[in-house]
């Protein structure tokens, strides 16, 4: 969970950022880390399962590509047709024989006939573009299937990026890169993870908002040249006032697998040694109601089953 005092993200690796910080001591200078960009793709690389790898979709401006690339297309299928109206009222031999032999267009259009080189021209035009709008619609279709990012992760990215919470009149703090891109998280619904997507059923959601974290870094003081220190160092974002916690996201699937696994075996064993104490009919229809109940309330709470297939699990 993200919050003031702690900006926490998940570490496939299981493991803190391998980047050392360096200090000399001795009247020798810190040696400073990188400034602008170099810095933000650092902090962006740092997490091992790429959390912090939020960017721009540009939902309108690529809309906007695909209707140029779409009226030039327009254009071209305009032309084709003119094209194809201008044969039939020539009563031409020769140009007929364009619209239906390829070897014959060629021919002509090698022999510098203008109509059969018009022809010619709006073939390879059509043959470019076609394949350039249905590349950028294909990769329009991708880029849609990719999902918004983590709000805890997108609340530390905006605090790294930002150098700290919005102040009241709107202004970043301390941006770590300058001129419009340090505007590029505002807009959350524009926004996409190139994160794979992790499990987002409620209690895998629950136990990353409470599961605990590394919160140092490995920390490398040089005393002199042949001699160091390796110490761990608490991580803090860049405004100083929050830690950023890693943790192993593999933890939290190992744990959501064991609990469903003890909750599948105690509705699969507990109706049937319960029934089997049980004589009374209303006690025994009872049971049954509330051991559904309980499989249907933990098929929502711990899968990402949808409201058809609880239905059906529920009934069978």
């Amino acid at each position: 969970m993200v919050s003031e005092v702690f900006g926490i993200f998940s570490n496939n690796n299981g493991a803190a950022s391998e980047t050392a910080d360096v200090e000399k001591h001795g009247g020798q200078d810190i040696q400073q880390g990188p400034l602008g960009f170099a810095a933000l793709s650092s902090l962006m690389a740092s997490d091992g399962d790429q959390e912090l790898l939020i960017f721009r979709r540009f939902d309108d401006i690529s809309a906007r590509n695909l209707l140029y690339l779409q009226c030039e297309l327009l254009s071209i299928e305009d032309r084709l047709k003119k094209w194809d109206r201008n044969v039939l009222r020539s009563r031409n031999t020769k140009l007929e024989e364009v619209a239906y032999r390829w070897e014959e267009m060629v021919k002509q259009a090698k022999e510098g006939k203008d109509e059969a080189k018009e022809m010619m021209e709006l073939v390879y035009q059509l043959r470019s573009k076609i394949k350039e709008y249905h590349e950028a619609l294909e990769l329009q279709s991708r880029v849609a299937r990719l999902h918004p990012p983590d709000k805890r992760a997108l609340k530390v990215a905006r605090n790294e990026l930002w150098g700290g919470p919005l102040e009241t009149d709107g202004l970043k703090p301390s941006p770590i890169v300058g001129g419009k891109a340090k505007d590029y998280l505002d807009r959350e619904s524009d926004l996409v993870s190139v994160k794979a997507p992790v499990e987002t059923d409620l209690l895998s959601k629950t136990l990353r908002a409470v599961w605990p974290g590394k919160v140092s870094k490995p920390h490398l003081i040089l005393a002199d040249i042949d001699h160091c220190t390796l110490t761990y160092q608490e991580e803090t974002s860049r405004d100083g006032l929050s830690r950023i916690s890693r943790f192993d996201e593999r933890s939290v699937a190992i744990t959501v697998a064991t609990i469903n696994i003890i909750f599948a075996i105690i509705l699969l064993v507990g109706p049937i040694t319960s029934l089997s104490y049980v004589s009374s009919r209303a006690a025994v229809l009872g049971m049954i109601c509330a051991f559904t109940a309980l499989f249907a309330i933990s098929l929502g709470l711990m899968t990402k089953a949808k409201r058809a297939e609880i239905f059906a699990g529920s009934a069978a």
